[in-house]
């Protein structure tokens, strides 16, 4: 199975989750945090913050600095603010594990989850005297109530049960390996299991994950795990937290009804209908230039709270050209990304796309061309759940080794997009803009950190229901 990782449940030893007993009903904090909520940046400012003045070794493996969608965090966020909730629960678990609990019987942590969402590194999770440090109340209870086994990539956490057969109709006894993130098994769909090969997941977020022969100190990752992808390489992870979620954003507010009236007389999608009005204009004539920052940064800033931006827009400027500047800040949002990596020795090799942006031809031309890299495309529709599946054949034994699996499975179209050199130049002139705006204000000016406090301060003020 995969989930969307960082979602963390408190639960009592059975796996109920504390949001079902009577008594919290009402608190927030009792129900599963789904791992686009940001309320833990206090937290994670804290976290960073202390790591950093006491040396922490693992604080490297996260690229310097930690997201607020992590479970640490989040954990710490609900001991502050809901110490009944924290308390009670038997279990943090992420909702990956929660669901091969549910369906087996038996809890375990999945290797490259435990990884890159839990801060565990090396067999081990941050010292208690640093846990203490926080929060004296987060010292012994954070680990006690994480003590299941982590189970590599591909390994068998037991058979499905009655219950749970009768819920699937599958057999029971059926194997149901490890839980593993949503994103991360689009590489083994792909194929891309080798050093240097980079799979981006395209979707409602961004997830970059890559192979690596040798671990590097990487700043701004999301994460670096020793067999996060499969054994014998270290799996890097990067994201960035609003890509399809902004142009849906972007759609649902800020379009004309005339263009969505001629989407729908045409059959087409709203957001193919816009990037077909782009298509006739030269790379750079609308003159604007956006960041990509609509639900934070997730790399290379780690900083949820820097906010999205258009520059550029005049009277004469057009929806259409608006959402193509959006999707253009998406691409140049990964090429940071990509050349984040290699500017800090972790090659790569070749990239490869999956997930639901490869529906539209136009947005994939233009990765190619801004990305200057020729692109490979996943040539199923679910490669999530191919990628699963094969995870699956290796917990049932089906194959040695996921590398052998996805060898046999992977299914890829090799060069599908080719980057066309005058558009690739003239991009260079557009990045170049979007890398300007990207070190001023995510590294210079506090303007987006100001507004945000403004607006806490605002809702503050406003009365309580």
């Amino acid at each position: 199975m995969d989930f969307t990782s960082a979602t963390v449940i408190f639960a009592d030893d059975a796996g109920v989750p504390m949001c079902e007993y009577e008594q919290f009903r009402n608190e927030p904090h009792a129900y599963a945090k789904l791992w686009k909520h940001h309320g833990a940046q206090e937290q994670a400012h804290r976290i960073v913050a202390l790591a950093k003045e006491r040396g922490e070794t693992w604080l490297a493996r996260y690229g310097g600095d930690l997201s607020s969608e992590l479970l640490m965090p989040k954990a710490l966020e609900t001991l502050e603010k809901a110490p009944s909730v924290y308390t009670q629960a038997s279990q943090i678990v992420d909702a990956v594990d929660w669901i091969t609990w549910q369906l087996t019987g038996t809890l375990s942590y999945a290797a490259g989850d435990s990884g890159y969402k839990r801060m565990y590194q090396d067999g081990r999770y941050p010292s208690p005297e640093f846990l203490a440090a926080l929060n004296p109340g987060f010292a012994g209870a954070f680990t006690d109530k994480m003590t299941a086994p982590v189970l590599p990539l591909g390994a068998r956490v037991g058979g499905l049960s009655a219950t749970a057969a009768a819920w699937t109709g599958l057999l029971e006894g059926t194997a149901v390996a490890s839980g593993n993130i949503d994103a991360h098994v689009h590489a083994v769909s792909v194929n891309a299991v080798r050093p240097g090969q980079l799979t981006a997941i395209l979707g409602t977020s961004t997830c970059w994950v890559l192979p690596a022969e040798e671990y590097r100190d990487v700043p701004g990752i999301f994460g670096a795990v020793d067999g996060g992808i499969v054994a014998g390489a270290w799996g890097y992870e990067a994201g960035q937290s609003a890509v399809g979620d902004m142009f849906d954003w972007f759609t649902a507010n800020c379009v004309p009804q005339q263009y969505v009236d001629a989407a729908k007389a045409a059959g087409v999608h709203l957001n193919d209908y816009l990037m077909s009005l782009t298509e006739e204009l030269e790379v750079g004539e609308s003159g604007l230039v956006a960041l990509d920052w609509f639900n934070g940064n997730r790399s290379t800033l780690v900083d949820s709270d820097l906010s999205g931006l258009v520059v550029g827009q005049t009277l004469r400027t057009t929806a259409p050209e608006v959402f193509r500047a959006l999707v253009e800040a998406s691409v140049f949002g990964a090429r940071m990304i990509i050349e984040n990596f290699e500017a800090h020795g972790v090659p790569i090799t070749d990239v490869t796309a999956a997930g639901g942006l490869l529906n539209s031809a136009p947005i994939m031309q233009l990765y190619a061309d801004a990305l200057r890299r020729p692109l490979s495309v996943a040539s199923v529709s679910q490669a999530g759940a191919q990628g699963s599946a094969i995870y699956a054949a290796v917990a049932a034994g089906e194959y040695a080794d996921v590398v052998a699996a996805a060898a046999a499975m992977g299914r890829v179209r090799h060069d599908a997009y080719r980057p066309d050199p005058d558009r690739a130049a003239r991009y260079d002139q557009l990045y170049a803009q979007y890398t300007e705006l990207y070190q001023l204000f995510g590294e210079t000016t506090e303007i987006m950190h100001r507004l945000r406090a403004i607006t806490r301060e605002a809702l503050a003020r406003r009365p309580q229901l």
